[in-house]
């Protein structure tokens, strides 16, 4: 039989089912109707990078590299930027710490999380600005906020005036009296409390850059609104962040962008919700069934002071995809409790898609990783007919879709890749109790084979066969060699010593030689 595909405009936008996106700004879903048609600009807060990166930090990346996957899929053209925090107190109080330049600190640390982010398959993100790079125009932004009355300048540090912002706390509906601004000798040059810093004057042995204020730095929120504009204009269509961002950071960044500009930073304003130990108590962020639920606490999200330590030997011992697995079953907007053991149930899941390639290729002689994936929704309908597979395959894709419009619910979404594969693996059984497959037979499973292809490469899954640590790899084989040893000994109490020897013989063969002690048999690969 043949399968058809439906015919569309290449490249057309989703106009069947309407995505929908959570605004944390409304407490509600809306339809997404972005600014330029057919355009989305993404910006994402990224870290500040004075330590190595933890687990928590690759949530947001993960959950927004999988969303600009299905906007393009569904024809979108997005453009994501992720920002690079390479001045603040934490990176300067490294550097006096380690007695290194604080550019050092930030360099060797940025390179950290761009390893991290290859090592989970974060390769989508468009432009990843630096504070350092942007200093001309963070300085023109808190410039021509003072020019129009919402800043002021006091012995060399600038302030906005939160009082002059009559929206302000609209995204946190907290109010500017409950803004808790710095302390010490910048408390005494505001005029109100809840005033922020746009502008830090220099201390001693601190880096600095020349302003019309004198030397300094800039402040934590004014980096994201000059570096954003810069990028993606006054208004652009989604801000993301982690749910601990909402106040005062989030709330700032409109305060600040929108008394600059009249007009909104962002339409939507979307927020992941946070990770913790699975022995920390309480939780952070909201669940995913219940729409507007963003307070929260932050006193057990993972994180560097609750003893987060580097990626490495967790990428290491578990594999970024397995982690990546792992940060996609949940819906975004919901807690992510992490434990190991967590992580290792998630790849026991990942295992039933592994094998099942290996059927695949037993079946067609053909690599599933060898499939080009279907890069554009309009492209992967497919005229069922009659066939009973094809029309489950049809069901299961339009499930997983109308999940994704939904908000991005990875975490539904992903039951139904589960379903697919179960329902290819019933037919492949099937194929294999007939005896040799017909042609029209692999040609109807490939195509539903091709599906599934289409939508895990939105999670960005499978994108290569997993690859088997050289530390995994070694500690089979000494299993394996004691395992044979404990053979060989079971052989000689029996009086067995043709079999022991085979196994001796068999080993030396292979450059383990055997040594047989008073207190057993060992080995030793020369």
């Amino acid at each position: 039989m043949s399968v058809a595909t439906q015919s569309k405009p290449k490249g057309a936008l989703n106009t069947v089912n309407t995505l929908r996106v959570y605004n944390t700004l409304s407490k509600t879903k809306e339809p997404l109707e972005t600014v330029r048609p057919g355009n989305v600009g993404i910006y994402l807060c990224g870290p500040t990078v004075y330590k190595e990166a933890h687990i928590g930090h690759m949530v947001g990346p993960v959950i927004f590299d999988a969303i600009k996957r299905y906007l393009t899929y569904c024809g979108y053209d997005v453009t994501w930027v992720v920002n690079i925090t390479d001045i603040d107190d934490k990176i300067i109080e490294q550097s006096r710490q380690r007695n290194l330049p604080m550019a050092q600190i930030a360099e060797e640390m940025t390179q950290d999380y761009l390893k991290n982010l290859a090592s989970f398959g974060v390769d989508q993100i468009d432009h990843m600005p630096r504070a350092t790079e942007t200093m001309g125009e963070i300085v023109a932004f808190i410039q021509d906020l003072i020019d129009k009355g919402f800043a002021y300048e006091s012995a060399g540090d600038v302030f906005f005036d939160v009082t002059r912002d009559s929206d302000y706390g609209k995204l946190s509906n907290r109010s500017a009296d409950s803004q808790q601004g710095e302390g010490g000798g910048a408390a005494a040059k505001k005029r109100s409390p809840g005033d922020f810093a746009l502008w830090k004057s220099a201390k001693a042995g601190e880096p600095s850059w020349e302003s019309p204020w004198g030397a300094g730095r800039p402040g934590w929120h004014i980096e994201c609104s000059a570096m954003s504009r810069n990028l993606l204009g006054e208004t652009f269509d989604i801000h993301g962040g982690g749910l601990d961002l909402v106040f005062p950071h989030h709330e700032n960044e409109i305060a600040q962008s929108e008394c600059r500009h009249g007009k909104p930073m962002a339409k939507y304003w979307m927020h992941n919700g946070l990770m913790r130990a699975s022995t920390a108590a309480g939780k952070v962020g909201g669940r995913g069934d219940r729409d507007g639920e963003e307070q929260a606490t932050t006193d057990t999200k993972i994180s560097r002071s609750k003893g987060a330590g580097g990626l490495a030997s967790l990428v290491e011992r578990q594999g970024g995809e397995r982690l990546r697995f792992f940060l996609l079953r949940t819906h975004y907007r919901s807690t992510i409790v992490f434990s190991e053991e967590a992580v290792a149930e998630a790849g026991a899941g990942l295992d039933t898609f592994y094998r099942f390639f290996e059927r695949y290729e037993r079946l067609t002689g053909e690599r599933f990783y060898d499939l080009q994936p279907i890069a554009r929704r309009s492209e992967g309908e497919i005229d069922a007919g009659d066939d009973p597979l094809l029309g489950q395959v049809n069901e299961h894709r339009d499930s997983f879709l109308s999940k994704m419009d939904d908000d991005f619910n990875t975490g539904a979404a992903m039951s139904d890749l589960f379903e697919l594969v179960r329902t290819l693996n019933k037919h492949a059984q099937t194929i294999e109790d007939a005896g040799s497959p017909n042609a029209d037979q692999l040609v109807t499973f490939t195509r539903g084979v091709l599906t599934l292809r289409e939508l895990s490469a939105i999670f960005g899954l499978f994108r290569q066969p997993p690859a088997t640590s050289a530390k995994a790899e070694s500690e089979l084989a000494g299993k394996l060699l004691d395992l044979l040893v404990e053979l060989r000994t079971f052989a000689r109490s029996k009086k067995d010593f043709a079999m022991a020897d085979k196994i001796r013989d068999g080993l030396t063969s292979l450059g383990v030689t055997l040594e047989d002690r008073k207190d057993g048999t060992q080995w030793r690969i020369e």
